[in-house]
């Protein structure tokens, strides 16, 4: 069973690997959805896959050192696309949040990536 807690992380960027005229090579902003989901079986003593308070404690830090930032300045974000930012954080994870299964990071209403490891 799948279950999944989001976030939001409101940041700023400028993307490093596109052409200069492209527009997200100007300075630009975005409040990033972030859902993480923990996969496993259902504990039959909580009747949990995940306690939501452990994810939300595991993301903490990576919410700190992400949100109202300037992403190219958090060290391994120097071009930070949605597929590195969901990377980054799939690193952050992996250890303090056991049954990762996916990190998706949603930038706009229509558009988004998920890593599965």
């Amino acid at each position: 069973m799948d279950a999944y807690c989001e976030f939001f992380i409101a940041a700023g960027r400028r993307l490093t690997g596109v052409p200069a005229d492209h527009p997200c090579a100007r300075v630009h902003g975005h409040t990033f959805r972030v859902r993480l989901t923990v996969s496993g079986t259902v504990d039959p003593v909580t009747g949990f896959v995940t306690d939501f308070a452990e994810v939300q404690r595991a993301f903490a830090p990576v919410h700190d050192a992400l949100d109202h930032r300037f992403l190219n300045d958090v060290p391994g974000l120097e071009n930070p696309t949605r597929e590195r930012l969901a990377l980054w954080i799939w690193d952050h994870l992996t250890e303090a949040l056991p049954g990762l299964s996916a990190v998706e990071i949603t930038e706009t209403g229509a558009s988004g990536v998920v890593y599965r490891g």
